[in-house]
């Protein structure tokens, strides 16, 4: 199969749990290549997949046929975060560069033959900006429209309430793959206590932080900052040592989102300036090794 460059690769470890044919190992019974048991042809009537040398061994004498696993399909969604800082960086915003790894994502999940929701948030939930579960081959256009035509309209600080909502609709599709997609700018202290609802699907946290927020300017002097969620101006003098403290402060948020996650064998992917499918494929290969 040929991937083209704005695609990307998932699997989910282990089993999964579905009906529809699909490109997952599953649990399911059915037209697939992965054997899974000896049955009677009585109660699996079905000819073509008599086991001679089974029927033969078969104490009392009966016709066996074999069983096997189909492969089968999932709901995978992407919930994000649509607060104030998410419309803030230079020279295109957070949300453009989390459009493009959506019209990646639609892409990837019509090849897969898996379905896509979207859901979002701010200080609650932005019922607005949901989107069911569908399959289709051009929903990736659409997740990132709705996604860029959204307006700001919250600060973070009560981001986890709309978090909680959108996990909550989550959770009824165990066995899936959601995709949590924010800059994690606001308080983390009560996120583990959200994260097990989704036991059994597979989460990977998407962190979207722009190069302006990475780096800071290289010239001495006055800077005057807007806060991204309250909109206050700051004014800092920026020397080389505020410089090495804004790296500092950097490196440290980053391991406190790392850390959030890895208490429960989560490990986020860090989608910095520009999206890149291959880094993404490679992430899920990591992930199954």
């Amino acid at each position: 199969m040929t991937i083209s460059a704005d695609e990307f690769v998932y699997k989910l470890p282990g089993n999964v749990a579905g009906n529809k044919p699909g490109a997952h190992h599953s649990h399911s019974r059915g037209a697939g290549l992965a054997f899974a048991a000896h049955a009677r042809l009585f109660d699996q009537p079905d000819p073509r997949r008599i086991d001679l040398h089974a029927s033969l061994c078969a104490i009392p004498r009966n016709w066996m046929v074999r069983t096997h696993y189909q492969r089968a399909a999932i709901v995978v969604s992407a919930i994000v975060d649509v607060s104030a800082s998410m419309h803030c960086a230079v020279p295109r915003n957070k949300l453009e560069l989390v459009a493009d790894f959506l019209k990646a994502l639609g892409f990837s999940a019509f090849r897969a033959g898996d379905a896509v929701s979207l859901m979002a948030f701010d200080q609650g939930f932005r019922e607005d900006l949901y989107l069911a579960p569908r399959w289709s081959r051009g929903i990736g256009a659409v997740l990132a429209d709705r996604i860029g035509a959204c307006e700001a309209r919250a600060a973070p600080a009560n981001a986890l309430r709309g978090l909680a909502e959108c996990l909550e609709r989550a959770a009824g599709g165990r066995g899936g793959l959601v995709f949590l997609v924010s800059d994690f700018h606001w308080p983390l202290d009560n996120l583990e206590l959200l994260l097990p609802s989704l036991r059994g699907t597979m989460v990977v946290p998407i962190v979207v932080w722009d190069a302006a927020e990475i780096d800071p300017p290289a010239r001495t002097g006055l800077l005057s900052l807007r806060d991204a969620e309250s909109g206050e101006m700051r004014h800092l003098w920026l020397s080389q040592r505020t410089r090495q403290r804004w790296r500092a402060k950097l490196r440290q948020r980053r391991r406190e989102i790392d850390r959030a996650f890895a208490a429960h064998d989560i490990f986020p992917f860090h989608l910095n300036g520009v999206f890149d499918g291959g880094r993404l494929s490679s992430y899920f290969l990591e992930q199954n090794v």
